[in-house]
């Protein structure tokens, strides 16, 4: 049995689609489908110069190692331009974006490496370099939002007994450089259906929403939107105000959403099917095959900071291909 992501977005904020319940599948742009045993999840996005980009986990079950790649769209929706924007030697993915300074960051999940990696934008949108390892915890899916005096971090830890699914970690600090201090609290929440985070913490109605994946009946059925009422150093407070579910919104992928994020007037999900193929054993040999003779290794030359050679481009706008660093 396989998961299989597909990764989508709309022209509204995350305020608008808390306010009216959700999104309608009319209204959903869909990323292009991936080929047989591959998918794109996690999308986190962008707009500039009149150009979307959104960035993906990209993962082929033949490789099992996650990359962040990226897809371009113009005002009319139209797909303009795709590549590779991340690849390192472990598994990334939900490749969250933080603007500061007048800097453009992202901050992907790569928890094999053990710790919490910030890259900065070196080149829009295929050329990242590291910045800092902001912590020095394995932080899975880590999502970090200014808000009131303070960066917060909301992130889960791996452990036994699906730790990462049940258990709600946050940290703060007075930088998005750090240093980073871990909640007094901690895990400030627990319960397989609140817990893990899902995408961008948002401002709603005055009050601080964080989007957490319901994993109590499969990896990322839903997504429940947490409203925080206390957030301070010492004390967490928060209650599940929204569920937003896959249901009608792409054909048969309604078996999980677990990203709900956003940036501005734009808003991203992803939704999940199940696949049970015949194919499985063959594709687990071609894996282990792969492995064995070295393939799996990230290609030369792709990895961060590696200049022009960080990633393939095609048909990128000539803003885009001339920005030394993305405007704050």
């Amino acid at each position: 049995m396989y998961d299989i992501w597909r990764s989508g977005f709309v022209r509204r904020s995350l305020s608008s689609v808390t306010a009216t319940g959700g999104v309608d599948a009319a209204e959903l742009v869909w990323l292009p489908d991936s080929g047989p045993f591959q998918y794109v999840a996690d999308p986190f996005g962008i707009e500039r110069d009149g150009v979307l980009t959104v960035f993906v986990e990209a993962f082929d079950y033949r490789v099992r190692r996650g990359e962040i790649h990226f897809y371009q769209y113009g005002a009319d929706d139209a797909l303009i331009g795709q590549g590779t924007a991340l690849i390192e030697p472990v598994h990334l993915s939900y490749p969250s974006l933080i603007e500061d300074g007048g800097e453009l960051y992202m901050l992907p999940e790569g928890y094999k490496a053990g710790g919490l990696t910030l890259y900065r934008c070196v080149r829009f949108p295929d050329q990242w370099e590291p910045a800092r390892q902001i912590m020095d915890v394995p932080a899975i899916d880590a999502t970090v939002v200014k808000h009131g005096d303070k960066w917060w971090a909301f992130y889960s830890l791996p452990g036994p007994a699906d730790r990462a699914m049940r258990e709600l970690h946050v940290a703060y600090a007075d930088s998005l450089m750090g240093p980073w201090t871990p909640h007094a609290a901690n895990p400030v929440r627990t319960g397989f259906d609140t817990s893990r985070p899902g995408g961008t913490a948002f401002v709603h109605d005055g009050a601080l929403h964080l989007p957490v994946q319901d994993c109590s009946t499969t990896y990322g059925a839903a997504i429940n939107l947490l409203r925080i009422d206390v957030l301070t150093p010492e004390t967490f407070e928060a209650r599940p105000v929204k569920r937003f579910e896959p249901t009608g919104l792409l054909g048969d992928h309604e078996d999980g959403l677990h990203t709900l994020s956003g940036m501005g007037d734009l808003t991203f999900v992803d939704v999940k099917r199940i696949l049970q193929s015949s194919s499985e054993g063959w594709i687990k040999a071609q894996f282990k095959l792969r492995r064995l003779l070295g393939l799996n290794k990230p290609r030369a030359g792709r990895r961060a900071g590696r200049g022009k050679k960080a990633g393939h481009i095609s048909r990128l706008t000539a803003v885009d291909l001339r920005e030394a660093r993305v405007r704050g």
